[in-house]
């Protein structure tokens, strides 16, 4: 358990001292709250599972690691996947709350300026583990991450933040394909594969990768089909992701851009005013 303290601190730490944990908006607020941990094996079977079902271009941990370490791969066994979330703050989701067509300035600049400091700290928490004698990728940081075309959901990229998120016990994911996190669906995520032997954390779901959404759960809510100004969600479609890309590209992303000055693609209202909006719903609990 000490060991897995350790690698919370790092995050906290750097959560804590980094400069780019900012919305740069001069009044010092920080993109993030507090971020949370959790650990997966890099043998445990979800991965293979996503993997089939995404399709082969998706990198298991291993396949990542061996990107990064063509002349030491490790087996599967040997790896932990550290996956950690950061919420929205109560300010950012508040503003966003109010919003229906487009992002609010907090909120687009934590898509912008926050995820620059999320791939700060991918990229800190690997070299920190690194430096350890354990090493350590970060899979979205690897040069060779992108995004490719999925038979059955579309476009995707090789490594999701999200499935990792999901396989070490974070969440589950909504009708719009958020994740639910005990801290809610607005949040951001990141990860490392590292060689090092951490106790894993149960996943009180268990493998239901739907567990924790009011629609799926019990077929009541669909809030977030509501809040989707681009009519991307519908609670007998789902989440419509090109549908969804389109109103970012072709109008949230110009408007932020133009109004705040940030780039990126933010949108994000199906992610507030919701009842998984900061919490898991409690009837579901």
């Amino acid at each position: 358990m000490d060991s897995v303290i350790r690698v919370e601190k790092v995050i906290q730490d750097f959560w804590t001292t980094s400069p780019s944990n900012s919305l740069h908006l001069g009044t010092g607020e920080k993109a993030w709250a507090m971020p949370h941990v959790a650990i997966a094996r890099g043998d445990d079977p979800l991965f293979l599972r996503n993997k089939e079902m995404i399709g082969p271009f998706l990198w298991t941990p291993e396949e990542a690691y061996a990107l990064a370490f063509p002349e030491t791969p490790a087996p599967a066994c040997e790896l932990r996947v550290i996956s950690y979330v950061l919420p929205q703050t109560p300010e950012t989701r508040a503003d966003q709350r109010l919003e229906k067509t487009m992002p609010t300035e907090r909120w687009a600049r934590s898509r912008f300026h926050g995820e620059e400091f999320n791939c700060d700290l991918r990229l800190h928490l690997a070299e920190t583990l690194n430096r350890a004698g354990h090493p350590s990728v970060a899979p979205e940081r690897l040069p060779d991450f992108g995004w490719q075309q999925s038979e059955r959901f579309g476009f995707a990229s090789n490594w999701s933040e999200r499935h990792a998120a999901f396989v070490a016990g974070h969440g589950t994911f909504s009708l719009s394909d958020a994740l639910i996190t005990p801290w809610g669906q607005a949040v951001r995520l990141g990860s490392v594969v590292s060689r090092i032997d951490l106790p894993v954390t149960g996943r009180v779901y268990g493998d239901d990768h739907h567990a924790w959404c009011l629609w799926y759960a019990k077929g009541i809510c669909g809030a977030c089909a509501t809040r989707c100004p681009a009519d991307a969600i519908t609670t007998g479609e789902g989440h419509d992701k090109q549908a969804c890309m389109t109103y970012i590209l072709d109008t949230t992303a110009p408007h932020a851009t133009k109004t705040y000055g940030t780039g990126a693609t933010p949108c994000g209202l199906c992610q507030v005013k919701v009842p998984c909006e900061a919490q898991v719903p409690q009837e579901l609990l």
